[in-house]
């Protein structure tokens, strides 16, 4: 009896343990797959609508190869881009920015240069090696603490229309809304973008039809994304792209 019941007891050991190790196994199999990082340097082309290209690219502002660069910040805050919540110095887009300018855009945000109030922008010529883009358009995103998706559909004409009018064929695009900090649903985030593109493009074709523009035809635009949101961003550029052929 003491054989039977020892044997019995070893054998809801062994189930016990092989059941556990089942459940950390899938633990770590969805932590590794929550992990998963796109190289920096990745593009894709998630399409297009009215000959323009949307273009997805693991990138930095301060890195990315394109005419025009357009950043997003938030109205200044002491050490906003540089302490949590905001994304360690090494992920955080906006920092690199800040070094590649050597400190001017923190500076021209703390003196009150550009508050950032919602939609406000600036241009800023960079100088010659600092960064790879040209021109360097900053747009106001206001109050942190009021921020809706919804705002980035302006923020992506306001974008469009500064590109056309400067008359670049090409602009990238960083919303840099994780590396402030902010705790935003990346795919509706990326697909208001092109939201905001597409109908701001729209109505510049609607002008020049009407003889009432000449401006230079937008061809691709780069959206950028960290390594760890490009797949994510994807489906909310192709989701946008999908309904604006619909219509």
């Amino acid at each position: 009896m003491k054989n039977i019941l020892k044997n019995t007891i070893s054998r809801l050991l062994i189930a016990t343990t092989l059941a556990f190790s089942t459940v950390a196994l899938a633990q770590t199999t969805t932590t590794t797959a929550t992990a998963k990082t796109t190289a920096v340097g990745t593009f894709k082309n998630w399409g297009s609508v009215d000959g323009i290209s949307m273009i997805g690219l693991v990138q930095g502002p301060s890195s990315a190869d394109a005419e025009l660069q357009v950043a997003c910040v938030f109205e200044y805050t002491d050490g906003d881009i540089f302490n949590a919540p905001a994304l360690p110095a090494n992920l955080n887009g906006l920092v690199h920015l800040d070094e590649a300018l050597k400190g001017e855009l923190t500076k021209i945000r703390q003196t009150g240069q550009f508050q950032g109030h919602a939609l406000e922008t600036i241009l800023i010529t960079p100088p010659s090696g600092s960064m790879s883009a040209k021109k360097l358009l900053l747009i106001g995103l206001g109050d942190r603490n009021k921020f809706t998706p919804d705002m980035m559909i302006s923020v992506g004409e306001v974008a469009a229309r500064e590109a056309m009018r400067l008359g670049v064929s090409n602009f990238a695009f960083a919303s840099d809304l994780k590396d402030a900090g902010i705790d935003s649903p990346t795919a509706l985030v990326a697909g208001n973008v092109v939201r905001g593109i597409v109908h701001a493009n729209q109505s510049e074709n609607y002008l020049k039809d009407h003889h009432l523009s000449t401006t230079k035809k937008l061809e691709k635009v780069y959206l950028l994304a960290g390594p760890a949101f490009f797949e994510t961003a994807g489906g909310g550029i192709s989701e946008a792209i999908a309904e604006a052929k619909k219509k």
